[in-house]
């Protein structure tokens, strides 16, 4: 017996607006729009804030390069280092850089795997900005090693000298492992990715030069069935891989510390800690590119507000995850019944380095709980501000983690107190240069959301909406 249906004439009435879902590309724009406004960023002329960009972040990346140069060929006593605090700014810029590199996997890997869609207006940006951001981390453990033409001792290659071998125990040769791996995964994820835009720009192209080199990389993506087909295995592979990079990899940047017997270093909490705090730092700098990007190149209706307001919540979760632990690090130290421990979150806290511990409690803790209030996330402005706030303190995480753990040893003739040098801080601000010419190279030249995914998700996609096809008042 056939079930009942509604006759024609009857209309069913809509779903309340207040549970209604606000739409991931407004204004019921069309597919050919969608593709206009993304491929015109690259077929149109170079806007002058990009010139002015980029010629200000093309000197502060030389000048990184620059102090490369004189490090080596002077030596690490041009840093501030001392004894007790061999490690300084060079492993925590390491360790800032990796995590500002997570967002993109997570956005990429995991919200795909769990079916999110609103990954779609972010998922590209994110991406690249995880393989630029990996560029600028894997500088710093190449130059702290000290003599970087002995560098290829990190990894396992055979040689006339002994032989001699890495030492597998080590944490810091788990790291050359865990960050080729993950910038590899993140590098292929990213490029499989873009195959079909990189399709759509080359038939658009007029050019000669552009036609043949976004051909040449679009591997003659021609759109048919079989190649979407093979196209969605393959990307489903390459998430179910990086899936683990999310977890694994800041785990094992964490191992560096948490193995170790040194007070403040010595906790099973790092690793989850470490991965909350770089997913955290990482949607932090999504946030301070795209909501600048999303007014210059007027994509307000592609990158929408609901887009911004998912990714504060994230941020807020996981800057609540940060603090929890930050909280638990003390109530350890005093629960453990360690006096040194104990001494060492003492001495945080309200020790010299006091300044920089309550600034990361301030940007970490308290800036993300603005967060929890409607009128403050849908705010662009304010967000924009709030996730700078997020990656001053994730900086500040580390170097409190790094410095305060080691300016105090155990004998007070050994105290010291460390500063860093101008190489130190220009090198630092160099690799922000770095990262600047890569992105904004990429903004120029390919697609900066993914055309195919996005087109994916408007309602000219979906078989059950009227604009998809969708017959009648009801299905």
């Amino acid at each position: 017996m056939s079930s009942p249906t509604a006759p024609s004439s009857v209309k069913i009435a809509p779903p309340p607006r207040e549970i209604e879902r606000e739409p991931l590309v407004l204004n019921n724009r069309s597919l050919g729009w969608i593709s206009d406004q993304i491929a015109g960023i690259i077929e149109g002329k170079t806007p002058t804030w990009w010139w002015v960009t980029m010629l200000i972040s093309l000197p502060i990346m030389l000048m990184c390069f620059a102090m490369i140069g004189y490090l080596i060929s002077t030596g690490v006593g041009v840093w501030g280092l001392n004894s007790p605090i061999a490690w300084g700014w060079a492993i925590v810029n390491f360790v800032f850089w990796i995590g500002i590199g997570h967002a993109g996997t997570l956005i990429s890997a995991v919200l795909f795997l769990l079916r999110q869609k609103w990954r779609t207006s972010i998922n590209r940006a994110a991406e690249a900005m995880t393989i630029f951001a990996v560029m600028c981390a894997g500088i710093f453990p190449g130059i702290h090693v000290g003599r970087i033409w002995f560098a290829w001792w990190l990894f396992p290659l055979p040689n006339a000298n002994g032989p001699i071998w890495p030492q597998f125990r080590s944490p810091l040769l788990w790291d050359v492992f865990a960050v080729s791996t993950y910038f590899t995964v993140s590098l292929l994820f990213w490029y499989m990715g873009l195959i079909p835009d990189l399709a759509t720009i080359r038939d658009r192209c007029k050019g000669f030069f552009g036609k043949f080199f976004y051909g040449l990389f679009s591997l003659g993506w021609t759109g048919s069935n079989r190649h979407w087909s093979n196209y969605e295995k393959a990307y489903l592979l390459l998430a179910g891989l990086s899936t683990p990079l999310v977890l694994s990899v800041h785990s094992i940047v964490s191992f560096d510390f948490a193995v170790s017997q040194v007070p403040g270093w010595h906790t099973t909490i790092f690793p989850p800690y470490f991965v909350a705090g770089a997913i955290f730092s990482g949607f932090g700098m999504v946030l301070t590119l795209m909501i600048p990007l999303r007014s210059l190149f007027k994509l307000q209706d592609l990158l929408t507000i609901r887009h911004i307001e998912l990714m504060c919540k994230v941020t807020l979760a996981t800057g609540s995850i940060v603090g929890y632990a930050y909280g638990m690090e003390f109530f350890i130290a005093w629960y453990g019944g360690n006096p040194y421990e104990a001494y060492a979150f003492q001495n945080r806290a309200f020790g010299p380095y006091w300044w920089a511990y309550w600034i990361m409690i301030s940007c970490n803790v308290i800036s993300p709980q603005f967060f929890w209030f409607k009128k403050l996330r849908t705010n662009v402005v304010v967000v924009w501000i709030l996730s700078i706030f997020v990656n001053i303190g994730m900086w500040f995480e580390r170097f409190v983690i790094v410095v305060t753990s080691l300016h105090r040893d155990y004998i007070p003739a050994n105290w010291a107190y460390y500063s860093p040098t101008k190489v130190d801080v220009l090198t630092f601000v160099g690799t922000f240069g770095l990262f600047m010419v890569l992105f904004l190279l990429f903004v120029r030249f390919l697609p900066l959301i993914a055309i195919s995914e996005v087109k994916g998700v408007t309602n000219q996609a979906d078989p059950h909406h009227p604009l998809g096809g969708a017959k009648g008042g009801h299905h």
